[in-house]
Order: structure tokens, then C-alpha cells, then sequence
């Protein structure tokens, strides 16, 4: 087994010792790339994109992975890599594989302390992850899921799915598919439904995967027609008490809405209702929760082009003003603005009422200001549309 390319430098082809990033977002070992700009080069070696910024960033995750893939090979003069046992523990994998198949009736002890290993090992580095999927052990975490006899133990079903989600990164995504399989999806379905809010959680995470995946599609659509899925979805975007919950929800429900064979059913399920209560408790959230709440207003927008997806934020009485306070709430980069307006153009079109509940919430303010900042062309487009249709209510209004 040879050193991973990732773990190689592009100008010398050897083990980084010291990986930096330049802003061109390529990594080199620092002497390496040293000497490069020493020799007065002002280009990426990879890209050869002109270096406007000639900082170095050290690459502080890919050094944690090298550190772990050392701590596990042994590499001789030739370039070649002899990988070390699993653990420290002389706990073999087929032991582990067969403390899995043991039947629910089985010593539980014994499940979780096989379970803990895993996802332990699961969690060292992608070289490990890699191996796990190779010995087959996302399929037997998916079957101890959502295919054996089950056993209703919240730790084993916690630790299980752990396992699952520290893989994912490395697995062969088409095993998803198994979910397929009307008892695996009927399990699935209970588990999101019954269980702890840790779990529910980490399946919004499995949702997040299979909606994206091109692989998964079908499967996709299986799960948008399952109305207690989105359901429950839909309850923990308004759980405010659980902000990872309501986050994990939130990319569970723009990724399965994604698909357009899923948007009616997620409507009709409360989607538009638990988007706005979700991005209604924005204000007061971390920056960090930006990027989710420019995705709750995409997907907003787009289940407002549909007739039923009106009527229902026409029926919320909080909708309106909660869209105008999301202009400028979120960083113009990453679109909020844009899906905002958007969403109250749609609406506004077809209601005079919905028009003057608008200017009463202060949207004429709100998009004078984005028509003069730096906002995208996009949404300066909307601005002004929104506007033309504002203008002779506010015309009225004055007379």
C-alpha cells in the first residue's frame, strides 16, 4: 500500500511535513512552496492562477489526518506502507462483524461495547473510515438498523447510527438503497417518529445524504410521499429548544424538497408553516445558522411557485412580516436577501391585502436599501418588481 495521494505534496510528490493552503485553495508542503515563491514565481504551481494574496494557511485538519495515518503505518524506503492490526485492543474485525449479526436476544453488553469500538475507529481518520466500508461494516450498521429483529434500545440505535454517519463520507452510497425494502423504510419511518431528539437528528443527517445522492433518487421520492416523514421534519424545524435539531430538519427538508415530485406532499404537511416558524426564530440565532436560513428561504421561494404553497402562507398570519425582517438578516453572499424578496413578490402578485401588509411590515425601507447595496443582480431584479407592484398601494394610500 503506498502513501495516499492526498497526503502527497504536488511540487515534491513526498509525505507533507508542514501542509500550508494558498488562496487558490491548493495545498503544498511550506518549503516547498517557499522556495517556489522565493524563486519570484507569483502563480499556484497547480493552477497557475496569479497570486493576488501570497498568504499560507496552515491546513491544520489535513495535518490531525497524517498524524492519525502515521500512528497506523509503517512506511519503508521504497515508498510502500504496511498497515498495523485494527486496534490496541487485539479485537479482530471478523469479532467485531460477528458481535454485530448477534441476535437482539443476544448480551447487550456485548452489542455496545462492539458498537463503541466502531464508531471509536470510525471516527480515527478517513484511512480508517475507508477500511470499515471496505470490511463491509456500513451494510451490517444499515441491516442492525433497519433490517434485523430489533431490539428498542435507544444506545445501541445512538451508537449504530453514529457509526453509519462517520462512514458515510467513504461508503458506497447505493447501499442506501436497501431502505427500499418496505419493512427497512417502515423502520426508518419509526424510528424518526418514536425515538429521542439525538436520534431523530442524526436521521435528518441519513435524509440530508439520500436526498442528495444521485444514487438515492428513488428512494428520495419514497420517502417524500411518506406524510409522516415530513411530519415529523416539519416538527423539529419549530423545536427552538434543539438548535442542531432544527438545523439537521432544515437540510432535510430543502434537500428532499429538491425533488419536485415531493414538493406538494411537504405543503401539504406543513412545510411553508414550519420553514417560517424556523426562520422566525433566525433573528436571535448565531451567525452560524445563516446558511441554513438562506436555504430555508430558497426552498420557500421555490414551494411558493406552486398554488397550494401560497394559500398556505396566505393562511399564516405571521408570514409577511417575517419574510421582510429575513431582507438583510442574512449576509447578501449567501442569497437570503434575493429568496426573500422573491418570496414576497410571488405572494404579492396575486393579493392586494398580502401588498399592504407588506408596507405596513416596513418592505419599502428594506428594498430602497437593497436596490443601494451590494446585493447580487439577482436581487436588485426582484427589488424592483417588487416594487412596480407596490407603488400604486402606496399611491392610494397617500390620496
Amino acid at each position: 500500500m503506498s502513501i495516499p495521494e492526498l497526503f502527497r505534496c504536488p511540487i515534491s510528490l513526498d509525505l507533507f511535513a508542514d501542509p500550508v493552503t494558498l488562496s487558490t485553495g491548493q495545498t503544498y508542503d511550506r518549503a516547498n512552496i517557499e522556495k517556489w515563491l522565493g524563486y519570484g514565481n507569483s502563480t499556484c504551481p497547480v493552477t497557475m492562477q496569479r497570486l493576488h494574496d501570497k498568504s499560507l494557511v496552515p491546513n491544520h485538519t489535513l495535518r490531525h489526518l497524517i498524524r492519525q495515518w502515521l500512528l497506523t503505518a509503517s512506511i519503508h524506503g521504497d515508498g510502500s506502507v504496511l498497515m498495523e492490526p485494527i486496534n490496541s485492543m487485539d479485537i479482530s474485525l471478523s469479532e467485531l462483524k460477528r458481535n454485530l449479526r448477534l441476535p437482539p436476544t443476544s448480551t447487550l453488553t456485548t452489542k455496545l461495547e462492539t458498537l463503541r469500538i466502531i464508531k471509536g475507529l470510525s471516527s480515527e481518520s478517513s484511512l480508517r473510515q475507508a477500511s470499515l466500508v471496505q470490511a463491509g461494516f456500513f451494510q451490517l450498521l444499515l441491516h442492525l438498523l433497519f433490517q434485523a429483529p430489533v431490539a428498542h434500545n435507544a444506545e445501541v440505535t445512538e451508537l449504530a447510527l453514529d457509526g453509519v454517519l462517520n462512514l458515510l463520507p467513504s461508503a458506497d452510497l447505493e447501499s442506501l438503497n436497501m431502505l427500499r425494502k418496505e419493512s427497512s423504510l417502515t423502520q426508518l419511518v419509526f424510528l424518526l417518529d418514536q425515538s429521542n431528539v439525538k436520534i431523530k437528528t442524526a436521521l435528518c443527517y441519513l435524509l440530508e445524504t439520500i436526498a442528495t445522492c444521485s444514487a438515492t433518487q428513488e428512494l428520495c421520492l419514497m420517502l417524500g410521499r411518506r406524510q409522516r416523514v415530513l411530519q415529523v421534519l416539519v416538527s423539529l424545524l419549530q423545536h427552538k429548544s434543539e438548535a442542531q435539531a432544527s438545523e439537521a430538519a432544515v437540510r432535510a427538508v430543502c434537500n428532499l424538497c429538491s425533488s419536485e415530485a415531493n414538493r406538494a406532499t411537504a405543503i401539504r404537511e406543513g412545510a411553508v408553516d414550519g420553514l417560517i416558524a424556523y426562520l422566525s426564530d433566525t433573528g436571535c440565532a448565531p451567525r452560524s445558522r445563516n446558511r441554513s436560513a438562506a436555504r430555508a428561504l430558497a426552498t420557500l421561494e421555490v414551494l411558493l411557485g406552486l398554488e397550494i404553497g401560497k394559500r398556505k402562507m396566505n393562511r399564516n398570519p405571521g408570514a409577511i412580516e417575517t419574510l421582510v425582517k429575513m431582507v438583510f438578516r442574512i449576509p447578501s453572499d449567501q442569497g437570503g436577501s434575493e429568496h426573500a424578496v422573491g418570496s414576497l413578490l410571488l405572494v404579492c402578485c396575486d393579493s392586494a391585502g398580502v401588498r399592504r401588509e407588506a408596507i405596513d411590515a416596513g418592505v419599502l425601507t428594506k428594498l430602497l436599501l437593497l436596490l443601494q447595496s451590494q446585493s447580487s443582480a439577482q436581487a436588485k431584479t426582484k427589488a424592483r418588481a417588487l416594487l412596480k407592484l407596490l407603488i400604486p398601494v402606496i399611491k392610494k394610500q397617500v390620496l
